[in-house]
């Protein structure tokens, strides 16, 4: 691996180590040079999936007609992952942004899904 794919997944570990101490849901986010993914994460002795979002699903490809790792997909996996969550009922969560740096994506889905009622 590179440093700099070192360097983000030290900062992923760290992260993710005190979201495990507050036992709260985690909302993922993975990105890729193709698509964006986002993931409800709920801790316990497994760390199990409960809601999944991403641009690589059919409806919302659909809608993209294109390009699916920009910010306005970004948006959309947003809004589609504060949906599932209202659904889930759960109202807030940890946002773990996987290292990557808060900006262009990975901000976009994050104020999309305030908008959309999840709090941070």
């Amino acid at each position: 691996m590179s440093l700099k794919e070192d360097s983000r997944l030290r900062r992923c570990r760290k992260a993710r180590a005190g979201m495990r101490k507050t036992r709260s849901v985690r909302l993922c986010v993975v990105r890729s040079n193709k698509y964006i993914t986002a993931q409800l994460i709920e801790h316990g002795v497994v760390d199990k999936v409960v809601g999944c979002a991403s641009s690589n699903q059919a409806d919302l490809k659909s809608t993209l007609k294109g390009k699916t790792s920009n910010k306005a997909a970004a948006e959309l996996v947003g809004k589609k992952i504060a949906e599932l969550a209202k659904s889930l009922k759960i109202s807030e969560v940890a946002f773990d942004r996987s290292g990557y740096k808060y900006h262009g994506c990975v901000a976009a889905l994050a104020n999309a899904a305030r908008s959309g009622g999840i709090k941070f």
